[in-house]
């Protein structure tokens, strides 16, 4: 088994406390560190799970979460995390088949209400929807920002050149 370890990194104050939900996010990337950042700054109890150590140093000075060490598809680590005292679980890795397992865990076997994953393949999102399973795909995002721009600058600026 591979080694867990969790840390807390600063205790919250009582001024902090002003949504008080309980939220689990694996992965403490570029995304995950941001989400973990703001939902601390709003009063959450946040726990971020990443099995690079290193990771952490994208979380600002003032989460007072904790973080915890360790392979999110290890029932162990998600117990460690306290997961079914969750209200919210997000799944923020760089790999669509990892969100997709850890959060199929978290709403299947911890009963956490609320399951998101981040997903890039579009192909996916309708598959995660069956399983219940809320997605966020950033190409189908994008992609639909770009195709908006592209519609509101004909608008703008007539047709293209012939």
């Amino acid at each position: 088994m591979k080694e867990i370890w969790i840390t807390k990194i600063r205790p919250a104050t009582k001024t902090m406390i002003k949504n008080n939900r309980y939220i689990v996010i694996v992965g403490c990337g570029r995304l995950g560190s941001y989400l973990a950042n703001r939902l601390s700054r709003e009063g959450n109890s946040v726990v971020v799970i990443d099995t690079d150590e290193n990771t952490f140093n994208n979380l600002s000075p003032d989460f007072s979460g904790f973080r915890v060490g360790g392979d999110a598809t290890q029932i162990a680590v998600l117990k460690e995390a306290k997961l079914r005292n969750a209200d919210i679980f997000i799944a923020t890795t760089h790999e669509d088949n990892i969100n997709l397992m850890v959060a199929q865990v978290a709403l299947k076997i911890f009963d956490v209400p609320h399951v998101l994953a981040r997903v890039f393949d579009p192909k996916r999102e309708e598959f995660y929807a069956e399983l219940g399973i809320n997605t966020i795909c950033p190409t189908s995002v994008a992609a639909d920002m770009f195709l908006r721009a592209v519609a509101d600058s004909v608008v703008k600026h007539g047709e293209t050149r012939p």
